[in-house]
């Protein structure tokens, strides 16, 4: 028998070419597969996206400044000095006693280092009065950027040594790790050593405030002094004056008055105290602590520098002098998993009912096989596009994945292919049967797929917070969809030519036959009341609209950590010892009330050494976190 001529036409040419090389198209198949797990394993993953905008903080510390000094001295010349910069969207500021921050908007799309790059030039240029500290920018992370907090303790130290400790121990080690930004410190007392100057002593040696200070930074400090050749070798010379001790302090001559010094201990008391402080942690009902904060650099995985934030912190733990602890309280590993756990089940349940509802309806297991390959096909296809355009794999991205959709054209190809064999009865060869079939329905197929792939389009066009937050959603849907695609014109044709058998006996399967006998009625019903299903229809329609204004409406899902934060707001001017004494109160009772529930709660007050989070003294946040399986049933 004379096969019929081939249909011209570019899908044609792809199902034709496909069906007389299948080695070569299953071989590049298995080479998908190896790439989609390869890309898999290399995903980024995160909770939900970050809708950060790029920005640069400038943070400028002035403890004996007023506000409304900080304004004026400060904030306004930081402003001046970066108005005009390249790319420049919007500038935000906050003046607050002892300081001042300054928050750079830049257009989306423009590099965090060069606009960091732009700021420190213009920073270098602003003029402040002496004595000021230099402005300073924040790290390079994003608000969603704080994924780790842990508490450091100690029995029988005082809280400058646990700072001590922390600034000096943990956080440089911390600071190794890759992709952390930022290890920032929260409460306890940052050392000093204080000279404090008794004026009626000052008077009576006759001497003034600033020759103390030139004493002290002048007896402050090495110096080298060359080197001598002795002996055929070199012998370095060093003059050792930096202090270490109150009691070097004290010993360092201000002026020598007929032959007798007069020391800096004979017209001060030199003492260990700390800085003003802006911030305290409490923990746990046991008073204060120092918490410290670690946070990611923009653009990495929230999950992976988490774990190694967590591992670091516990191999520093026995390196730590003894009776101190450091105790992670919070990670965003545990989102992220639990979200990753939830989308993983619901993939996994979505798509095995997809496959059953496949060999239900088809009713050939062959058949049903063939096209239930499309759906994991698919995913790894989009798995592919993700990692290439660095899309991480999130609630948003992957829950949005519609495995009917996915499977839609494979269903429809494969469908005809079943039937144009159960009318062909193995006259023809069968790869020219498949091929026919194939070549028949390809047209609706790529349509279907293409037009569902149009509809995301404007999804892409978006920009801002919400292009950030639905583009991901949408380039997944769409990288599926056209994995989708191309398995139907070449991989689907192939596996049919394989494995469904030459001669295929046709019969609508039971769940059909049992829909048909029910639909029947109900059609010619809906047939001889035309008029009153259209009403109906009509009425559905603007019930929905009504109901739908009525709805609610979310920023983004509602992702449960397993914990609450209680914002804490007192009158302006209320100490930081009196804000201490109510948080540890307010934890004691907490803890009392609930004593299995609450694995830790610690309270965060005024500002942290870096102003990330800049609040006063009156502000606070109180986090409690839930004891494993309490809420994670959520």
């Amino acid at each position: 028998m004379i096969s019929p001529p081939e249909p011209r036409g570019a899908l044609n040419a792809i199902i034709t070419w496909s069906l007389r090389n299948r080695l070569v198209v299953i071989a590049g198949a298995l080479a998908f597969v190896a790439l989609g797990v390869f890309s898999l394993q290399r995903l980024d993953v995160d909770a939900f996206p970050d809708t950060t905008p790029v920005q640069v903080q400038i943070n400028t510390v002035a403890p004996s400044l007023s506000p409304e000094e900080v304004e004026r001295q400060i904030t306004f010349p930081v402003e001046q000095a970066i108005s005009g910069l390249p790319g420049l969207q919007n500038v935000r500021s906050i003046s607050k006693f002892g300081l001042s921050q300054v928050v750079v908007v830049f257009e989306d799309g423009l590099d965090i280092y060069f606009a960091r790059q732009l700021v420190n030039e213009r920073l270098g240029t602003v003029e402040l009065p002496s004595g000021l500290a230099k402005p300073e920018m924040g790290p390079v992370s994003t608000g969603l950027g704080e994924v780790f907090h842990y508490v450091v303790s100690a029995q029988g130290k005082d809280l400058t040594e646990v700072r001590t400790i922390h600034d000096w121990v943990i956080r440089p080690a911390m600071r190794t790790v890759p992709g952390a930004a930022e290890i920032n410190s929260w409460g306890g007392y940052e050392k000093q050593y204080q000279i404090r100057i008794d004026p009626v002593r000052l008077i009576e040696h006759k001497l003034r405030f600033d020759e103390v200070i030139d004493a002290v930074q002048s007896g402050n400090f090495n110096v080298g002094g060359g080197n001598v050749s002795q002996g055929g070798g070199m012998l370095l010379v060093q003059g050792i004056g930096r202090t270490s001790s109150t009691e070097e302090l004290e010993r360092i001559v201000v002026r020598t008055v007929d032959g007798v010094p007069i020391r800096v201990g004979d017209v001060a008391e030199i003492q260990i105290g700390h800085e003003i402080r802006r911030g305290a942690v409490t923990a746990d009902g046991k008073g204060e602590a120092v918490l410290g904060l670690g946070f990611m650099l923009m653009g990495e995985s929230s999950h992976e520098v988490t774990w190694r934030l967590k591992d670091k912190l516990a191999s520093l733990q026995p390196a730590l002098p003894p009776g101190v602890k450091a105790e992670p309280v919070y990670d965003r590993t545990e989102l992220v998993d639990y979200v990753i756990e939830t989308v993983r089940k619901n993939l996994f349940e979505g798509g095995l009912m997809v496959i059953a509802v496949l060999f239900l309806f088809l009713g050939n297991f062959r058949a049903g096989l063939i096209v239930a390959v499309a759906i994991p096909l698919s995913m790894l296809f989009a798995f592919s596009g993700m990692l290439r355009f660095g899309i991480a794999a999130s609630l948003l991205s992957l829950g949005a994945i519609d495995f009917g959709l996915v499977v839609d054209s494979s269903v429809i190809m494969i469908e005809n292919v079943v039937r144009r064999l159960a009318e062909n009865q193995g006259l023809r060869p069968k790869i020219d049967v498949v091929r026919d079939a194939a070549i028949e329905v390809r047209r609706p197929t790529m349509f279907g797929e293409l037009i569902i792939i149009i509809v995301y389009l404007p999804i892409l066009a978006l920009e801002g917070v919400e292009g950030k937050l639905f583009q991901p959603m949408a380039l997944t849907v769409v990288f599926a969809l056209f994995g989708s695609l191309v398995l139907s014109l070449t991989l689907m044709p192939v596996l049919a030519s394989l494995i469904l058998p030459k001669k295929v006996r046709e019969h609508e399967p039971w769940l059909v036959r049992a829909a048909r006998w029910l639909y029947a009625p109900v059609l010619r019903l809906a047939l001889r009341q035309r008029v009153a299903v259209a009403g109906f229809a009509l009425l559905l329609v603007l019930g929905a609209t009504l109901m739908a204004r009525g709805l609610g409406s979310e920023f983004v899902p509602r992702l449960s950590e397993g914990g609450v934060v209680v914002n804490v707001i007192r009158l302006a001017g209320t100490d930081l010892d009196e804000s201490v004494r109510y948080a540890t109160r307010m934890e004691q009772a907490v803890l009392k009330a609930f004593p299995d529930e609450i694995a830790h709660t610690w309270t965060r007050i005024g500002t942290a050494e870096t102003a990330t989070d800049p609040m006063g003294v009156e502000l606070s946040d109180m986090f409690i976190l839930y004891c494993a399986g309490f809420f994670g049933q959520r």
